[in-house]
Order: C-alpha cells, then sequence, then structure tokens
C-alpha cells in the first residue's frame, strides 16, 4: 500500500473513534484493503448522517453540497483536505436505482488492521456489489479486479 495512502487512513480510523455507528471504507480505497491494486486518488468514509455531521464539526471541516452526480448523493457531505490524500465524508449515501433513491448501509463489516489501527470496509462479495451498482467503468474494472483477489480479508 501506497505510504501515503496508509497515512491517510491512519487518520481516518482515528477520526472515527468516537462514531457511534457503524462505518465503512469504500471505494478504491477498500478495494486496496481487501487485497487489489489499483490506484487510490482519495478516501472514500461512508458513515451515519449523525456520524458525518459530528466529524465533520471535529475536524473544522466544513459541511458542502454533495457532488451533483446522477446516480448517488449523500445526505452530508464534506471534504476532508490532507496533505497524503483528501478523505469524502459521505453521511447517508444515496444511490439512484429504479424510480428512486436507495441509502447504502452494507450488511456486512470486515475489520482490517493498517498502522496500528482498524478500518473497516464491506465483505469483498458485497463490495463487489456496490462497485457494480455505481455504475461507473472504474467502478466495473475495480470490481473485476477484487473478483480476482484470494486470500485477502473479506
Amino acid at each position: 500500500m501506497d505510504a501515503a495512502v496508509e497515512t491517510a487512513l491512519v487518520a481516518v480510523a482515528q477520526a472515527m473513534r468516537a462514531a457511534v455507528a457503524p462505518w465503512w471504507i469504500i471505494g478504491s480505497a477498500a478495494v486496496v484493503l481487501l487485497g487489489g491494486e489499483t490506484a487510490v486518488a482519495d478516501i472514500d468514509l461512508l458513515t451515519s448522517e449523525r456520524d458525518g455531521r459530528a466529524l465533520a464539526a471535529r475536524l473544522g471541516v466544513a459541511l458542502v453540497a454533495s457532488d451533483a452526480h446522477p446516480r448517488f448523493r449523500s445526505k452530508v457531505f464534506a471534504r476532508w483536505q490532507r496533505s497524503d490524500r483528501d478523505v469524502e465524508i459521505m453521511g447517508g449515501l444515496m444511490l439512484a436505482e429504479g424510480a428512486g433513491w436507495t441509502a447504502l448501509v452494507p450488511a456486512t463489516r470486515v475489520a482490517v488492521a493498517v498502522g496500528g489501527e482498524t478500518l473497516f470496509v464491506p465483505a469483498r462479495h458485497e463490495m463487489i456489489a456496490i462497485l457494480g451498482r455505481f455504475g461507473r467503468d472504474k467502478d466495473r474494472v475495480r470490481a473485476r479486479l477484487l473478483a480476482r483477489c484470494t486470500g485477502a480479508p473479506g
């Protein structure tokens, strides 16, 4: 794992110690944590709305409008800008599916140790499904990459 990504992930784990509800790393960083090799431009942190707001307040990070993407949006969104990797805090992430919006709350939660801290990701099979639900080309590539991983957590 890239040293800058590891440093940022450790900071996320430390920042999330005060979380009340379950939380997960998703996206490219989850793929890496589950044993895949892919670039990590930023870290996607999935939280509850309450924990997302509380984290942003603790970090002094302003809540902003969620990126205007036709497939997903967050009820609470903040970008924790760090020198190693930015962290996108997504509280209450919603996916456009069918005729409406569906909350994305993983059913599985796998602990992964990094730098003496514990991070959580969806299990491999669920992360593959989540990437498929995102529907972007880069996510489909990551899902295929993750499907080929063996022996890693999840």
